[in-house]
């Protein structure tokens, strides 16, 4: 059975730092490609950043890009979102997700198992 996590969201001032933790279980880590989406309230879910089996690839939509990174540790099936210089409109339930195949994967249906999301709430 595939589980998905995620863990670390939390309340932070415009400006600070989140680090956002997915862990992953019951699927072979290293032949998925990891995503990180999110969604606003009264939003459409949307892409966020992606990162390739091996971790050498990254792909980030423009608004984060130079302030959120993307990683992850294939020895322990765990994907890592760093969130930097954060901003209200950042405010979101963030969620992480697997996809087989599709590089970067930055729609929904390039991915088949989702976490439960966690919430980022950013004031100003």
């Amino acid at each position: 059975q595939v589980q998905v996590a995620e863990s670390g969201g939390g309340l932070v001032q415009a400006g600070g730092s989140l680090r956002l933790s997915c862990a992953a279980s019951g699927l072979t880590f290293g032949s998925y490609t990891m995503g990180w989406f999110r969604q606003a309230p009264g939003k459409e879910r949307e892409f966020v950043a992606a990162i390739s089996r091996s971790g050498g690839s990254t792909y980030y939509v423009d608004s984060v890009k130079g302030r959120f990174t993307i990683s992850r540790d294939n020895a322990k099936n765990m994907v890592y979102l760093q969130l930097n210089s954060l901003k209200p409109e950042d405010t979101a339930v963030y969620y992480c997700a697997s996809s087989p195949g599709s590089w970067p994967g930055t729609r929904m249906y390039n991915y088949d198992y989702w976490g439960q999301g966690t919430q980022v709430t950013v004031s100003s």
